[in-house]
């Protein structure tokens, strides 16, 4: 069975049969995106705030602004429809994905809003209000609380955060600033996407669901101590783009190649079983067709393999450029913080063709 907490639930739909999709499945696809963005900038440019260190130029996590030569603050937003039917797990999973953007600038969440839409007239008011225990379950975790929201009645689900928080200028880490011969560490294994169209389709067993839940709801927080480390040059998280379209983002900004050891990627226990048997996000092939061009993959390797690699991820893993002097420190980090999956995956190096692209030989 899925979601064992509803077992003898009433007549209430499943959450996840309210939405056309779910989690970070939900995002835009990265071409449509991209073609999006530069028609807004393009309609009214303007200058680039002296202050405003990160902004959209390299589709970052979050946007940071210098208050002084000490402080500067990081805020972001994100907010999905349900990828589980429990709705107190929906909201602890909506909610850390949301906090994920803050540590994966480097820096530390101060407090949240919540963004909430819900059909009034088909959910009953306990199950918004789990919903929202779930989502201040995973604030309290990360010892912040939610200050205000904003709620509407809409048609689907819709649980997240607007995140705040804060950060030294210098200590702030963007996605764009790995060199060449940094190694990759991924934080997280791989598969949610995989297991969150398992569980729409034929449910997931009481070990796998929990495997998932595990894996979303465990907050990042290790990304705040990486802004410490000597070495650690560019931190991204990994969430519907999958890794190949988080990594990519990371090549561009550098303008450099990155060449992954498949052997090396970690991945949730069933997917590469569930995948095979079907159970594939159409995200997954959206991700591949907006930025297939910029992938270099040996023909030894099956189709699958490609879309587990772009399968989005809900509350995914941190995506580290880290030097090789320092990899192991980085390691000890994320597994002292119970990232027991986390592995070196890849390394950047310089552009070998026309423009900057994952390379899987």
């Amino acid at each position: 069975m899925n979601d064992p907490s509803l077992a003898g639930a009433s007549a209430e739909p499943r959450l996840t049969s309210l939405s056309h999709g779910g989690g970070c499945g939900c995002k835009i696809a990265p071409a449509v995106l991209s073609d999006l963005l530069a028609r807004a900038r393009g309609a009214s440019p303007l200058p680039i705030p002296e202050r405003l260190l990160v902004g959209i130029e390299t589709s970052d996590d979050a946007a940071v602004w210098k208050l002084d030569d000490r402080q500067a603050i990081v805020a972001t937003t994100d907010f999905f429809m349900p990828i589980v039917d429990d709705p107190y797990d929906f909201g602890r999973i909506a909610a850390t994905n949301a906090l994920s953007d803050i540590y994966a600038m480097g820096a530390r969440p101060l407090f949240a809003l919540a963004l909430v839409g819900m059909p009034i007239a088909v959910l009953s008011a306990a199950t918004i209000a789990r919903i929202l225990e779930g989502g201040q379950a995973a604030c309290s975790a990360a010892g912040i609380p939610i200050a205000g929201g904003h709620t509407i009645d809409s048609v689907e689900p819709i649980y997240g955060l607007v995140a705040i928080g804060s950060v030294a200028p210098d200590a702030v880490l963007a996605n764009r600033g790995a060199r060449e011969g940094d190694l990759v560490v991924l934080g997280k294994p791989l598969g949610v996407g995989v297991y969150s169209a398992r569980l729409k389709k034929h449910g997931l067993n009481d070990v796998d669901y929990a495997e998932m839940i595990a894996t979303t709801t465990q907050l990042n927080a290790v990304g705040s101590a990486l802004s410490g480390i000597d070495g650690v040059h560019a931190l991204t998280d990994v969430t519907g783009f999958g890794l190949f379209g988080h990594l990519l983002e990371m090549c561009r900004g550098a303008a450099l190649d990155a060449t992954l050891d498949l052997a090396a990627v970690p991945f949730l226990s069933q997917a590469r079983a569930f995948a095979l048997d079907g159970s594939i996000t159409g995200a997954s092939h959206r991700n591949l067709a907006s930025y297939g061009h910029e992938l270099a993959i040996c023909a030894r390797h099956d189709p699958v393999e490609r879309l587990l690699l772009s399968d989005p991820q809900t509350s995914g893993g941190l995506l580290v450029a880290v030097a090789p002097e320092a990899v192991d420190d980085v390691l000890d980090r994320f597994r002292g913080e119970g990232f027991g999956k986390a592995a070196a995956i890849g390394r950047f190096t310089a552009v070998g063709g026309t423009m900057p692209r994952v390379v899987m030989g």
